[in-house]
């Protein structure tokens, strides 16, 4: 699937093999994955890196938990429209809707199947289009500031038209 390879994918766990399974199910998706073991290293990666597209991060972790970084990430003007997908191979209702409460996109059982991967697309296009549209925003200010500057030049205080 081609059209995945430019998705950039943030997992987060503490677990050596879950992180390993996420990264081979991810990578098998074609998505680019970079997999770190902590909130904290997640966090400090996000304000370095302006390239990642979803992040999936695991509930129970040591310092930082997965909802402290769910937390953190949408109080962040910077990275509130990134996806967040946590996971956890608990099953406790009360801590799947606070998840989804707070903002995150979806919330999958461990362990993660391929199954779990294709629900990650409609977040990944959706977010995709929404930067679609910022940018052809941009353009389009853009566009309007040149043919503004175009029609005028301006010579110390006067505004001469052309």
């Amino acid at each position: 699937m081609a059209i995945d390879t430019q998705f950039h994918v943030l997992a987060v766990d503490d677990s050596n093999i879950d992180r390993m399974l996420i990264q081979r199910l991810l990578t098998t998706s074609s998505f680019q994955v970079t997999a770190v073991d902590s909130g904290t290293k997640a966090l400090e990666l996000l304000g370095l890196q302006g390239n990642v597209n979803l992040i999936i991060t695991d509930y129970c972790m040591p310092g930082m938990t997965g909802y402290d970084l769910l937390r953190k990430i949408k109080e962040s003007e910077n990275l509130k429209d990134i996806p967040v997908v946590i996971m956890s191979s608990e099953n406790i209702p009360d801590r799947i809707n606070r998840c989804l409460e707070e903002g995150a996109n979806e919330f999958f059982l461990k362990p993660v199947r391929s199954s779990d991967v294709d629900k990650l697309k409609p977040h990944l296009m959706r977010n995709k289009s929404r930067d679609q549209y910022s940018l052809d925003n941009q353009k389009s200010n853009y566009k309007t500031q040149e043919e503004q500057i175009k029609g005028s030049i301006f010579i110390g205080q006067q505004d001469i038209k052309l």
